[in-house]
């Protein structure tokens, strides 16, 4: 009978535990709305007005548009995206991901899970204001292989795309 006891409340502290844990403090800080547009609202192909790269590490900064490249986004009523970068003096170049809201504490920041990092993601400033679309990061929220050596180095970013 002990033994029952023990066991029984064992297994009631366990499933306890697991009730608790999943709780709303559990859930997924990821969605598809809530924040000050919904995701799908981003559905469609847009290209890109402004594109800039700045290092992280020297403060270099490349114009995409302005060196006469070009970039656009295709964009999915689920969030997948398709980001295509195309540098006048290099081959282009493409990246993949997903868009979502971030929410923390009552608010929504604008989140990007790139496909290269899978679990993780970055948080952007992003405006959507009828047919133009802005995202802008921080530190280590992009890349761009700043001397064309082959590898990429943490830049900020900044885009500025309108519908097409």
């Amino acid at each position: 009978m002990k033994n029952t006891l023990k066991t029984l409340a064992f297994f009631t502290t366990l499933i306890l535990f697991a009730f608790i844990s999943c709780g709303e403090d559990g859930s997924d800080p990821l969605v598809k709305e809530g924040g000050p547009f919904a995701i799908s609202e981003l559905a469609g192909n847009w290209e890109a007005t402004s594109a800039s790269f700045t290092s992280d590490s020297d403060n270099t900064n490349v114009d995409l548009i302005g060196d006469g490249g070009s970039s656009s986004i295709s964009v999915q009523s689920n969030g997948r995206f398709t980001l295509t970068i195309e540098p006048a003096d290099r081959s282009a170049f493409t990246l993949s991901g997903e868009m979502f809201w971030e929410k923390w504490e009552g608010d929504y920041y604008f989140a990007i899970a790139w496909d290269d990092y899978p679990g993780d993601w970055d948080s952007y400033g992003a405006i959507l204001s009828g047919d133009t679309f802005s995202i802008n990061g921080g530190v280590d929220t992009g890349a761009y292989d700043f001397d064309d050596d082959g590898t990429f180095e943490s830049a900020s970013i900044s885009f500025t795309f309108v519908k097409v």
